[in-house]
């Protein structure tokens, strides 16, 4: 049997994503991981499994390139919005979602952040706003849940860190008990942020869309911004807004890049 795929991506963060609404396609964390290798699988930062929902119009399943299944991905979420038009609301593991697919781009409604450090989650009990921890020349980070749990370094220039070394550091320190997404941000105008991610599962990546929203929520409670920002990546902008009703808005393009079959054999589940 052949599965289909579709090929999405949201500013160059890359997705495989599967609609299993009407057949089901088991997925484990190592068939997952064996289709996201990029040399002998399909290739891809997350994998997407699509899913009936008995609370919403589908069920939202993400799996990072490591084959673990995360909670929530901004960007993900807008290629599904994006690939089932109009409004939708989606079930993920970090709650319900909403999107909004418009000529402008895909709106999702990414619920409510969470401060509490049990919400994180972290190891133990510390101020989450400024949190009194630091790894070699980065201190002081913010922390957020957005749907999945973000750590945010404010720094000069982001380019000046080296992500790369520090991001894995960071992401398996035992002060962050489910692992956590690693961001660093800049301030480079008013509104405006500049970020690097290194992906909890994924590493690098060009675009977060929780990362985003997550950073941009950060400078809002440390007052280095108003309630609606944009936040530039590497793949491009993202616009965040956190609105009266205590929900995170974010707003950016999502496309489809290509189609195809896989063998189902070919990937044992």
């Amino acid at each position: 049997m052949r599965v289909p795929f579709r090929k999405m991506h949201g500013l160059g963060n890359d997705f495989v994503v599967i609609d299993a609404r009407e057949t089901a396609v088991p997925m484990s964390h190592a068939r997952a991981a064996a289709l996201a290798d990029r040399r002998t699988g399909i290739g891809c930062d997350q994998l997407i499994v699509l899913e009936p929902s008995a609370v919403a119009d589908v069920r939202m399943r993400i799996f990072n390139n490591d084959g673990g299944e995360v909670e929530a991905c901004g960007n993900a979420s807008r290629a599904v919005g994006l690939l089932l038009g109009g409004t939708q609301t989606i079930e993920t593991l970090g709650g319900l979602i909403r999107s909004d697919a418009g000529p402008d781009g895909v709106t999702v409604d990414m619920g409510q952040p969470r401060f509490d450090w049990d919400a994180i989650p972290l190891a133990y009990a510390m101020d989450t706003l400024t949190m009194p921890v630091g790894w070699e020349n980065l201190d002081a980070p913010t922390a957020v849940n957005v749907g999945n749990p973000h750590v945010i370094f404010f720094v000069p220039d982001t380019h000046a860190v080296d992500l790369a070394r520090l991001g894995p550091l960071i992401e398996n320190d035992p002060l962050f008990p489910e692992r956590i997404n690693v961001n660093v941000a800049s301030l480079i105008g008013p509104d405006h942020l500049a970020l690097r991610v290194w992906e909890r599962g994924a590493g690098l990546t060009r675009a977060c869309g929780t990362g985003a929203c997550a950073t941009a929520i950060g400078a809002m409670r440390r007052k280095l911004t108003g309630r609606k920002v944009t936040v530039d990546l590497p793949g491009g902008p993202l616009v965040i807004e956190w609105t009266a009703e205590g929900t995170i808005l974010m707003t950016g393009p999502a496309a489809t890049s290509f189609e195809g079959t896989f063998e189902d054999a070919d990937y044992p589940a």
